[in-house]
């Protein structure tokens, strides 16, 4: 065996195990990998310091800097969202729909484990602890490859997790983690499928086109995130500054930040030039139709491209639209299915903008940056699924389930 069919045996043996772990064993594992996090925090900075200052010899952006720092912050996010998923309810074994047959057969669909789930991502390390706390609470093995910027991290955390796991009543194979930074080696996991179940891509869109492009294994796709804020002409101008600057500017290399900002023709006279003087206080850069440049002739051109561009960075692209008709199909043309957000008091705008754009979440007169599992109350997540089949949007415990169908019968026999 190769080093990575190794890898994929492993994980495949230990979800034999993991699948059938109680909850409680599950929950205090999960609770002793909080402790832990805590007790080693010291370690995980150090080791988060190698790889920032490997990242800034080679000339990572300071958005992307900022995903791939550990900041106490962001551990304490980290053990907080351990804690989360040790509180919420097991999906594995629950009864999702049952029924009686004519013939007295009782049928019970219930919640399963995938198995072994590989996930492939870039920069950020405090994915490797929302991984492992879902897929263990779920009953799931994991292969994880980070990206080499955050290889040190990533071994460091990996180590705090199975480190944390009585070894006698959870196999530490549950969590895997590739150590080498080796990209042909993305290749041959994707190639797995005798070990691993599923794939699941987070990162930049080369990443994921590989992997779609390479995968013998079924893909759940986290889509890019050319997310959308459409100032409706009865927004209440106040929220709309406040929505607009924390879902651009808070954390900008992030696919929920907002990277397009459309404004009602009615209200732009008003609004432009006040959010366009914020944004610019906050070193964002903006590029505007013809008719914002009108308005505020010191912002940049928008070009046909820039409608279409997931920027992860402190640039917006801005287009005043002459109806919510227009801002609709604007968003249907460019948008990517991940965040699309309307800032309105209009009942009926509401309806028409929720009704009619699709996403994996919509916002009513609130920030795109709320769509993570951790804020929406699923501890953490997988990742933000923009397709359809079989999970969509943030991407908790029961979307990393399938199920099975449980058939009782006292001696039918088919006809």
């Amino acid at each position: 065996m190769t080093y990575i069919e190794k890898l994929c045996y492993n994980a495949k043996e230990a979800s034999k195990k993991a699948s059938s772990l109680k909850t409680s064993l599950k929950n205090q594992a999960l609770l002793n990998l909080a402790f832990s996090l805590e007790k080693n925090r010291e370690e995980i900075k150090k080791a988060n310091k190698i790889d920032l200052e490997l990242a800034n010899q080679k000339g990572i952006s300071k958005p992307m800097l900022k995903r791939l720092e550990l900041t106490d912050a962001k551990i304490d996010q980290m053990i907080d969202g351990v804690k989360q998923i040790a509180s919420l309810k097991d999906p594995v074994g629950e009864t999702i729909t049952g029924y009686l047959r004519p013939n007295g057969l009782e049928v019970r669909k219930v919640r399963v484990p995938l198995g072994v789930i590989g996930i492939i991502y870039e920069s950020r390390p405090n994915v490797t602890v929302d991984v492992a706390a879902l897929c263990l609470k779920s009953g799931n093995a994991v292969v994880l490859r980070g990206g080499s910027e955050s290889i040190n991290s990533n071994m460091m955390l990996v180590k705090i997790i199975r480190d944390s796991f009585d070894e006698s009543l959870i196999p530490q194979n549950v969590i895997n983690i590739v150590e080498t930074t080796d990209r042909a080696a993305v290749n041959e996991l994707l190639t797995q499928k005798k070990y691993i179940d599923v794939i699941i891509p987070r990162g930049g869109k080369g990443l994921i086109r590989n992997c779609i492009e390479n995968s013998t294994i079924p893909v759940i796709e986290h889509g890019d995130g050319n997310c959308h804020v459409y100032v409706d002409k009865y927004a209440d101008m106040n929220i709309a500054y406040d929505i607009v600057i924390n879902a651009k500017v808070q954390n900008p290399s992030v696919c929920n930040a907002c990277e397009s900002l459309l404004i009602h023709k009615d209200i732009s006279r008003d609004f432009l030039p006040k959010i366009v003087n914020i944004l610019g206080e906050k070193g964002v850069e903006i590029r505007g139709c013809d008719k914002s440049l009108e308005i505020c002739p010191s912002i940049n051109k928008a070009s046909q491209e820039d409608w279409a561009t997931e920027y992860n960075d402190l640039i917006i692209s801005l287009k005043i639209v002459d109806s919510l008709e227009e801002a609709i199909l604007h968003i249907q043309n460019y948008g990517s299915g991940h965040s699309e957000a309307i800032i309105s008091d209009n009942t009926k705008s509401i309806a028409e903008f929720k009704n009619r754009v699709d996403a994996s979440c919509i916002f009513i007169n609130t920030s795109t940056r709320f769509n993570d599992g951790y804020e929406l109350g699923k501890g953490a997540e997988m990742g933000i699924s923009t397709q359809k089949l079989h999970a969509r949007g943030p991407m908790g415990l029961e979307e990393i389930t399938t199920y099975k169908y449980i058939v009782v019968g006292n001696g039918q026999v088919r006809g």
